[in-house]
């Protein structure tokens, strides 16, 4: 087996994909909530993924990405037997989870895959876990299989009610808590703005909350600084700080304004793809 080999490829819709990567000091010392840098080859930029679970056993670590930027469309040619240049982590802390006995996580499209290992290390931990899957429609339905293995209580929502119940996931976590769950802490994973509402309602109901942030990254140590956020007024970096946050004392404003920083490119990359391969090019 070589480093960083991809030793598992599964897509789970038109445009996310779960990858098995070989990288056994990484899955040795991962933790849930922790995230790696990696680089697809020695041209590539470095980007950040949480990793969607590991096995110490065989050495692997699980990624679950959707292929929206240059460096996942990249990822998204790779097959079995390939593989990346480089990985770096674990980073990041590990999600924390003593003390808690019944938890909400509210996964909102994509970030779904990142709700994953929360919640299911949650569980495995002997938390109390009710997981909201959220999407757009049933064709961007992801790990409901997953889920439902690996959690207490799933919820599917779909915004136009083509699959499980047509709500919002804020609509159906309120609906939950006025029915009388008791939750210790709701943890949010998905766009800004959806997190932002999430954690508006667990306020509300004076119920702690937790925002799993995406940042921007280069280095992962705090040196770049290009995945600063404010939390509580004061400069935090995900990479070393987060990823995971107090809801209630993230600038949700600036976090919006920073992670739409980059949508021109991507949209640009998207944009630009080479004829034969399907794949994004890097001199465009």
């Amino acid at each position: 087996m070589k480093m960083f080999e991809v030793t598992y490829k599964r897509r789970l819709n038109d445009n996310m994909v779960w990858l098995k990567v070989y990288a056994p000091l990484v899955a040795k010392h991962a933790k849930p909530g922790q995230f790696i840098i990696l680089r697809t080859d020695e041209y590539g930029e470095r980007i950040p993924l949480t990793m969607a679970g590991h096995d110490e056993k065989d050495g692997t670590i699980d990624l679950i990405y959707a292929a929206v930027g240059r460096t996942t469309m990249l990822m998204d040619q790779l097959e079995e037997g390939d593989c990346f240049a480089d990985i770096v982590g674990p980073l990041g802390r590990p999600t924390h989870m003593e003390g808690l006995k019944k938890v909400c996580v509210v996964g909102g499209g994509t970030g779904n895959a990142l709700a994953y290992p929360l919640a299911t290390g949650m569980k495995k931990a002997g938390v109390e876990v009710d997981m909201i899957e959220g999407f757009k429609n049933k064709e961007l339905v992801i790990l409901e299989d997953e889920f439902r293995a690996g959690v207490d209580r799933l919820y599917v929502v779909t915004d136009d009610g083509s699959y499980g119940e047509k709500m919002f996931t804020t609509q159906k976590l309120e609906q939950l808590i006025q029915e009388g769950n008791e939750y210790d802490e709701i943890v949010a994973v998905g766009p800004p703005i959806m997190m932002k509402l999430v954690c508006q309602i667990a306020e509300k109901y004076n119920i702690h909350s937790i925002a799993s942030l995406t940042a921007y990254m280069i280095d992962g140590t705090g040196m770049c600084g290009g995945c600063r956020c404010k939390i509580g007024g004061e400069d935090k970096f995900v990479c070393v700080d987060g990823p995971e946050f107090d809801g209630s004392l993230v600038d949700w404003d600036d976090l919006i304004k920073r992670s739409n920083y980059y949508k021109d490119q991507e949209a640009h990359d998207r944009a630009h793809v080479c004829r034969l391969t399907g794949g994004v090019r890097y001199n465009d």
